[in-house]
Formats: C-alpha cells, sequence, structure tokens
C-alpha cells in the first residue's frame, strides 16, 4: 500500500473482518450497486474476498450484484459490464458463493428516448429544474430491483453501495448526518424495509486504487484485471452516478462527467468521459459526440419546441415571450432520423426494438392519425421493416384529416385541440362510464393555452 494510507492504521484485513461482522451479524441479504466503476468494484471485491474466507456453513445469505443499464450507456461501458456481470456469475457458480448477478434497465416506454422522441421532453440540462433523467433511467430501475428482493427474501435487505466521505466535503457531511450512533449502517432514504452500509466510506481515492490494483497484482477473484480498469479512466477521475435514490451530495451532478455515465449525456458542457475515450484512441465514437453536440444545438430553438407544456399550462419569460414546452412532433421525428443514421453509421444498436415500439404507442396515442409515421420513417432510415410494419393502420385517412384541419381554420379552432379531442374519444370509447370520457373532454377544454389571451386580459386589468 502506498504511504499515508487508510491501510498503514487500518489494515485490509482489519476492513475485511468488518464487511464479515456486519454480513454475519444478521439473516438479511446484500444488494451491491455496481456501476463498474473503481469505487463499486472495490467494494464487489472486499465482500468477494470475504465471502472466501468463510466456510460454506456460515456462506449463509444471498448477495444480489445488480448493475443499470441505462440503455444509452457508452458502447465501450456497456460491452464492459456486461463482461463483467458474465463473470462474477460464472466465478460465484465456480467458486460456490451465494452471489446473483444481474443487469437491470429501464421500462422501455420510460426510457430516454420514448421520452425525448416520444413525448417530446427536452433533453436534460444542468442548471435546469427538469432534470429528469438520472431518476427515470438508473435509480427507479434500481430501486425497483431492490423491492423485488425484498418481497422474494420476505425480510429486510442491506444495499452495499462505494460512497466514500473523501468525495466531496457535501457528501461526507450527509453521510455523517444519516450514521446511526454505534451503528455500520443507516435507513435507506427512499426504500421501506432496507438499511445501507457503506464499506469503503473512510477510503480515500489513493487507498481505492491501492485495493484495486496492488492485492493479488491487480487480479479480480473472478477473473479480471483491474489495470484494464485504470485504462478505462485514461487519467480523468469522475465521479460514479447514484445508485437506487442514494444521491449523497453532489452525486447527480457530478454524473456527467463519469467515466461511466451516459454517451448522450446533456448535463454538463464538456462530455469528459465519451471526449476522454476519443482522445484515447476510440474514434469509432466520434459519431456519439456529434450526435450529443447536435441535439444540444437545437434544444432551445424556437422551431424545436412547442409554445406549451405536455399538460397544456403556458408561462411567460422574464422577457414576456412564452417559454418552451416539449419538441415538436416534427424535432421528435427529425432526432430519430438522425439517430438511426448515427446507429447505422456505428453498426452498434443505440435504440432497441421495444423502445421504437413504446416511442410508436406513444406517437399513436398522442399525435399521429396516421399510425403510419414511425415505421415509414424507420424504413426509410434503414431499408428494413419494423416487426409490426404490416399490422399499422390508419385511424384517419388522410384526406379526412385535410379536410379537419380546413375546417379548424377556417373556424379558428386550434387543429391541436381537434386532433387531441379525436384521439381522446378513440382511447376512452370503451369505457362504459361516461364520467370519464366527459372528464377527459373537460381537461382537454379547459387547458391554460387555449385560454391565455383572455386570461392575460383578464390579469391586465387588475393590474
Amino acid at each position: 500500500m502506498t504511504k499515508n494510507s487508510y491501510f498503514n492504521e487500518n489494515t485490509l484485513d482489519e476492513l475485511i473482518e468488518e464487511i464479515k461482522f456486519v454480513y454475519q451479524s444478521d439473516d438479511r441479504p446484500w444488494v451491491i450497486g455496481y456501476s463498474g466503476g473503481k469505487d463499486s468494484t472495490a467494494v464487489v471485491e472486499l465482500v468477494y474476498k470475504m465471502l472466501l474466507s468463510l466456510p460454506d456453513w456460515q456462506r449463509n445469505k444471498n448477495v444480489y450484484i445488480v448493475s443499470s443499464d441505462t440503455l444509452i450507456e457508452n458502447p465501450l461501458i456497456k460491452i464492459y459490464l456486461n463482461k463483467m456481470n458474465y463473470m462474477l456469475g460464472q466465478a460465484a457458480l465456480r467458486d460456490g458463493l451465494p452471489i446473483r448477478s444481474t443487469m437491470v434497465t429501464p421500462l422501455a416506454d420510460n426510457s430516454f428516448w420514448a421520452n425525448v422522441i416520444g413525448r417530446g421532453f427536452p433533453t436534460p440540462k444542468m442548471n435546469g429544474k427538469f432534470r429528469w433523467c438520472t431518476d427515470r433511467l438508473k435509480i427507479d430501475p434500481s430501486a425497483d430491483y431492490i423491492r423485488k428482493v425484498i418481497k422474494e427474501e420476505s425480510q429486510e435487505v442491506v444495499v452495499l453501495l462505494g460512497v466514500r466521505k473523501d468525495e466531496s466535503i457535501a457528501r461526507k457531511r450527509r453521510i455523517e448526518g444519516r450514521e446511526l450512533s454505534n451503528r455500520l449502517m443507516n435507513r435507506h432514504e427512499t426504500i421501506q424495509d432496507a438499511y445501507v452500509y457503506n464499506p469503503i466510506v473512510e477510503l480515500t481515492t489513493e487507498d481505492v486504487w491501492d485495493v484495486l490494483l496492488n492485492l493479488d497484482g491487480g487480479q479480480t477473484p473472478w477473473g479480471y484485471d483491474n489495470n484494464e480498469l485504470a485504462t478505462l479512466y485514461s487519467g480523468a477521475d469522475g465521479g460514479e452516478c447514484p445508485f437506487a435514490g442514494i444521491q449523497a451530495g453532489n452525486q447527480t451532478q457530478s454524473c456527467g462527467n463519469s467515466r461511466f455515465g451516459c454517451w448522450v449525456c446533456t448535463v454538463v458542457k464538456e462530455d469528459k468521459s465519451l471526449n476522454g475515450f476519443i482522445k484515447s484512441g476510440h474514434r469509432e465514437l466520434i459519431p456519439l459526440a456529434d450526435f450529443r453536440t447536435w441535439i444540444m444545438s437545437i434544444r432551445n430553438k424556437d422551431e424545436y419546441r412547442e409554445k406549451k407544456r405536455r399538460n397544456g399550462t403556458v408561462y411567460e419569460l422574464k422577457t414576456g415571450e412564452l417559454g418552451y414546452g416539449p419538441f415538436t412532433w416534427e424535432a421528435r421525428q427529425l432526432i430519430l432520423k438522425e439517430l438511426l443514421k448515427t446507429q447505422k453509421q456505428m453498426g452498434y444498436e443505440l435504440i432497441t426494438i421495444e423502445e421504437l415500439k413504446a416511442i410508436d404507442e406513444i406517437w399513436d396515442q398522442e399525435l399521429d392519425f396516421s399510425r403510419r409515421t414511425l415505421v415509414e420513417l424507420y424504413e426509410e432510415m434503414t431499408g428494413e421493416r419494423l416487426p409490426w410494419y404490416s399490422y399499422k393502420e390508419p385511424l384517419l385517412e388522410e384526406k379526412t384529416v385535410e379536410e379537419l384541419e380546413d375546417l379548424a381554420q377556417n373556424n379558428e379552432v386550434p387543429f391541436d385541440l381537434v386532433r387531441n379531442m379525436i384521439l381522446s374519444v378513440y382511447q376512452n370509447k370503451n369505457y362504459s362510464n361516461q364520467k370519464i370520457m366527459r372528464e377527459a373532454m373537460e381537461r382537454l377544454l379547459n387547458q391554460q393555452w387555449l385560454h391565455y389571451e383572455i386570461l392575460k386580459e383578464i390579469e391586465d386589468e387588475d393590474k
């Protein structure tokens, strides 16, 4: 170990003994949040070594290792994580350890692309209020998995994280604030029946690399060389994205700087992770960087954004102009085209078939009378047909839609309202309770954007 290391005063054996003590102190199963980064890898390695030191009869509870694939992971990291999960699972079988390793993903209809392309969510911003990505893509799937384990095991669980006080002052304060006196664990912030144990909480960054690189020559018990992990960091020491509702200190903010973040992350001005990989020789990732630059460039342009929110409300900027809502339908189609173009250029899947299906269903419900926009766009961009291509039939014929547009224009009725009312009737037509249909119509007719001018006049008169 290096000088001034944590291990000069507290030996590695003592740390493993602490982990062993916590493991043997009760029968609650463990869940380890594993991102593949240095801190979570250190936790997994220490727990694995601890389990190897126990006789079979003392390995009396399961250890679940869960990784989160946001579906927009950097391709290099996704390949690496899949490899680690496979190696961990095989090694645990070989060594007779009660370890289960798995990957979780967001539901297809709540993925990044389902929300951006399907619902038109603007891409997240670092200083913006609409930071929706981390919860939906990473924290929620992990938390759902933990709740599933709790249900299957029919008892509380202990969640192990690679959180350290050394990472930031803010995080240190939050960790210390949650600690229960005379205990090594804290209650989980958001999941009932879960506790949190941070085995490497006192380690410095230098200590973590000592564990990874100096023990057993950098070889993990499951057969991976941690020197390759060090290469992934390429000299830039970023944080790891939060796991299952644990958002200590500025962890969410550091997510975009992480070596293990999303390739299309827009919460940072410069994606050090993606750019670092490109600079280190992975030029195959350049199309991803180009796409990220492009999608950030269109975020705040009038022609790509609605002037009302998805729920029909509007708001004014300081300039008096109406603020932005979601991406327009035209913009969403353009984003999908550019994404499919990039996918074809790379020869690597950037959007799954399940996500495309989810987006198609969202468009059918909210926007598309033809019911064929997505499947035909996909065929145009890829030369291939989606599995459900032949089953898509228009809700209204093109001529009928044109007549409706003319009628709406002649009668000074917003076509968006006409479209939304027709789609709402179609979606609610099978309900026997007429109240459902009536309330749906009332919500549409009372949306703020329809009455903005009148409300503005009343507000001005009252001043």
